[in-house]
């Protein structure tokens, strides 16, 4: 039989330690009138090595359509859409991808403002522009502001899936239609500092494509050195990314077109076709 005394008991009991229960909301972020979800830091990711991926984008077919054919890969997960530059910027800072796909044409801030904030505060990050644009301004102000890719959106999907896993490598992916232009308007500095003989090795590793990984077992050096000479080389040269150094590469000489390896073969094309 069981005592009414003992079960009142166990049931205050039960009900305190509801009450006293931590709550823990859902993370959000709130943005143009819609919720985004983050995912919970305590729940482990489907795919844990996944390349984390935030749409930039004013369009939201083009989102949709980008989400849709990402999905598709288990490599590549999405983590974010932003509808412009403001906001590319904030979800940056939040969600922390790997790889952000930028547009150029966008509202509040537009694509080239975003990728040099994004750059300068966030320089790890790797941001490949994705745009409709192809004019001079806009291709040399988005790798000055320190985009590692320019692709154009009639690029397609499985280039944009390797030019994505490519800038996370830190190679670079160059639509050929901007190649020549960068190449003309992205001249060597007058006066650069010398590079040592390794930082020249690698410098032109760097131009054929090479990720600092590769570069490393290359040289026969740890890839932490390889990334503490490429921090040098920029230095020294006075640009801001990869794809500049490997651009200055090919504008002084440093490479020769048939060198440029396979993550710079639109380069290489581009300028067959010059």
């Amino acid at each position: 039989m069981i005592n009414p005394r003992v079960e009142r008991t166990r049931r205050t009991r039960d009900l305190r330690r509801v009450a006293h229960a931590p709550y823990h909301p859902e993370p959000t972020l709130r943005g143009a009138g819609r919720t985004l979800k983050l995912p919970d830091p305590r729940r482990p990711m489907e795919n844990d090595q996944a390349i984390r991926i935030l749409i930039a984008d004013d369009h939201e077919v083009v989102r949709r359509g980008l989400r849709a054919f990402l999905d598709l890969d288990s490599g590549l997960e999405v983590v974010g859409e932003a509808v412009n530059g403001r906001e590319a910027v904030h979800f940056a800072h939040r969600l922390r991808p790997d790889v952000v796909l930028m547009d150029l044409a966008m509202p509040e801030m537009d694509g080239i403002a975003a990728t040099e904030v994004i750059h300068r505060e966030l320089p790890n990050m790797n941001v490949v522009v994705l745009t409709s644009v192809l004019e001079d301004e806009s291709i040399v102000g988005a790798v000055r502001a320190g985009a590692v890719g320019y692709l154009l959106k009639d690029t397609r999907a499985p280039d944009l899936r390797q030019a994505i896993k490519a800038a996370v490598a830190g190679q670079t992916q160059i639509s050929p239609g901007a190649t020549a232009r960068l190449v003309q308007r992205l001249v060597a500095p007058e006066r650069p500092e010398t590079l040592s003989e390794r930082e020249a090795e690698v410098l032109q590793l760097l131009a054929r494509g090479s990720a600092n990984k590769q570069i490393g077992r290359d040289l026969g050096i740890a890839e932490k050195t390889v990334k503490t000479h490429v921090s040098s080389i920029l230095g020294k040269l006075g640009v801001q990314s990869r794809t500049q150094a490997a651009l200055y590469a090919v504008r002084a000489g440093l490479v020769q077109l048939d060198e440029l390896g396979e993550a710079d073969t639109t380069i290489k094309a581009q300028h067959r076709a010059a």
